[in-house]
């Protein structure tokens, strides 16, 4: 399996989808070697999970199958040319060296390729039935590994590049990579009909081989950490009630509808605090646009949390937001309801397909988003039907099942 994170060494929804995904499995007893590149600046990988995988023994009978290869490289998810190239030359200076001497390749699409490389020689060297390769970054190598194995490939689709671009369009080299990796490969896994229509519609891709995969969570896990008296604060202690907003900040995600809706509810439930947690390129404009529209002491940008972190702050939520543009899936959501927190989610979300208990709106109308999150607001009954109902609901996911699911790709694939 080819990825590019991991937890607690992830920036974004993918690595938290490959570790469920991992650990459902291994609960099928199907053996992992993941291959994920090595960051720099970074301290070697410290979850409880990963430590027991370079130990010599390990507790746990599913994590024993859990087998961790490393690449050297600076990628990392949601990467782009402009912040590879920084990234390089920052540690071109840290290090002393010339271009001549430096290891990483100059641009992001020829570092790509450089793993790509790298692939070959771990394909040649591990014992595998079956590849699987997660979003862009990692299709080449999976690509490589096919080439020199003859193993069949399954490419998992999390996000397109018209998801990043908010529907945009999507024609560059980043495109062209996604159409290989969909066209070449013997089965896709979608996270959403939404995504299998966008790979059918943009790609060109078989409708035959795409398997829809939805995400999950699990719920029990979620409830570990944090405890009800940490969703105790100050701010709720006042009578306030709090709108939350988790995801990358950026254009994909709309955070800017949710500043727009943020601005509308406030002129009819002023007690509301909007809490925006996460990072990416439109944090700035977002902070700049929060103080243009008349409502920066309304809205704390509370940074990338995980963990303990993050679950004190889906539990001292009344509400969370997905306004997303364009979602395939939205694991966020599902924590959300694992932590007893009603949702709103946008029509254009994988995750919208398979919710019941949660209020549903197209992205783009601020006017209808901020009028349902009034009606939680305003009205206890609302609010706890959804916090009830959303958490029984919730306990029905399970990576296991999406595991299940993934393993019969694996078995098609195989048989061929």
């Amino acid at each position: 399996m080819f990825g590019w994170e991991f937890p607690p060494h992830n920036s974004g929804g993918l690595g938290v989808a490959c570790e469920g995904l991992v650990k459902g499995l291994m609960q099928h007893d199907i053996s992992v070697t993941f291959v994920l590149p090595k960051r720099l600046n970074h301290s070697p990988l410290e979850t409880e999970h990963l430590k027991m995988v370079f130990a010599d023994s390990c507790d746990d009978p599913l994590l024993k199958k859990l087998k961790i290869r490393t690449i050297d490289s600076p990628l990392s998810p949601y990467m782009t040319s402009h912040a590879y190239s920084k990234l390089i030359e920052e540690e071109r200076i840290r290090l002393k060296l010339s271009d001549e001497n430096m290891y990483y390749s100059s641009d992001l699409y020829g570092e790509v390729l450089r793993y790509a490389a790298l692939a070959r020689k771990i394909a040649l060297s591990e014992d595998f039935d079956v590849i699987h390769a997660h979003d862009w970054l990692s299709f080449p190598a999976g690509l490589a590994a096919k080439a020199m194995t003859g193993k069949p490939l399954v490419v998992h689709v999390h996000a397109t590049e018209f998801d990043r671009t908010g529907g945009h369009g999507a024609y560059g080299r980043v495109y062209e990579i996604e159409k290989k990796g969909l066209i070449e490969a013997d089965a896709v896994i979608a996270v959403s009909n939404f995504t299998k229509q966008k790979l059918i519609e943009h790609y060109e891709a078989d409708p035959a081989k795409i398997h829809v995969v939805h995400n999950a969570v699990e719920y029990k896990e979620i409830l570990a950490h944090g405890t009800l008296e940490e969703k105790i604060a100050g701010i709720k202690a006042m009578g306030k009630k709090i709108v939350l907003f988790v995801g990358r900040i950026t254009l994909q995600k709309g955070p800017d509808y949710f500043l727009r809706a943020a601005q509308k509810v406030l002129a009819h439930y002023p007690d509301a605090i909007f809490v925006v947690a996460g990072s990416g390129d439109m944090e700035t404009k977002m902070i700049e646009d929060a103080a243009a529209l008349g409502i920066a002491h309304k809205v704390i940008f509370a940074g990338f949390l995980r963990g303990k972190e993050l679950s004190r702050a889906y539990r001292m939520a009344d509400l969370y937001v997905l306004p997303s543009v364009s979602e395939p899936f939205g694991i966020t959501p599902l924590e959300s309801m694992a932590h007893e927190t009603p949702v709103l989610v946008s029509k254009q979300s994988g995750v919208s397909e398979v919710v019941a208990h949660a209020l549903k709106v197209d992205f783009w109308d601020v006017d209808e988003m901020a009028n349902k999150i009034i009606a939680v607001l305003r009205h206890p009954e609302l609010y706890q039907t959804l916090r009830d109902n959303g958490f029984e609901e919730i306990k029905r996911f399970s990576w296991k099942t999406a595991a299940s699911k993934c393993a019969t790709v694996y078995s098609k694939v195989f048989n061929k």
